[in-house]
């Protein structure tokens, strides 16, 4: 049997809640999600074509600390107030039973975007981070199973720095349109 998230329908906050709530990274947030450029408009014709559905709802699991929701989640926001679906916002700390039903590779990663029908069955998941982006974190966890080897905590840093330049830092925004193109694919299948 599938997943199904129909007890944390209407259970979640508004984007602009999750947004005006926010303790840590707002700026940063507000910043990427102000300065968010559709990569073209062919993808805002097909997000703002979903608007006559009424079949899916999103829940997306995040945390203002994370810096994957910071850097992913205003582009998830754009993409889905485009479309009109329904979206609530779980805060992770609040809803941890819920998290461990979307474990990536056995943690806690976030974000975690879930689409659902009406009646709460999941249809499909994006995240934490864009297939490119978490290529290297796929790779170290593979080669680095024990949490107490030597190099563990050297070759994590060495991951996390991968991530980083994939993600762009201080060379633009090319990532922003690989969650428009993820999140398109996964749509177009629902």
């Amino acid at each position: 049997m599938g997943k199904n998230v129909s007890a944390k329908l209407g259970q979640g906050i508004s984007p602009q809640q999750f947004i005006d709530g926010m303790t840590k990274n707002q700026e940063q947030f507000r910043s990427i999600y102000e300065s968010f450029e559709w990569p073209n408009g062919d993808d805002r014709t097909f997000f703002e074509s979903l608007n006559g559905r009424d079949d899916l709802r999103c829940l997306i699991i995040a945390a203002d600390w994370c810096g994957d929701v910071v850097r992913n989640v205003p582009v998830v926001f754009h993409a889905l107030a485009a479309s009109g679906m329904p979206t609530e916002v779980l805060i992770m700390e609040q809803h941890l039973e819920t998290m461990d039903e979307f474990l990536t590779m056995g943690g806690r990663s976030i974000p975690v975007v879930i689409f659902a029908d009406q009646q709460g069955v999941v249809r499909g998941q994006w995240g934490p981070r864009t297939k490119h982006v978490q290529e290297p974190m796929i790779a170290f966890k593979l080669a680095n199973p024990d949490r107490e080897a030597a190099d563990y905590q050297q070759n994590l840093s060495e991951a996390r720095t991968e991530i980083m330049r994939r993600y762009g830092e201080g060379e633009g925004i090319s990532y922003q349109s690989d969650i428009i193109i993820e999140l398109r694919q996964l749509l177009s299948t629902l």
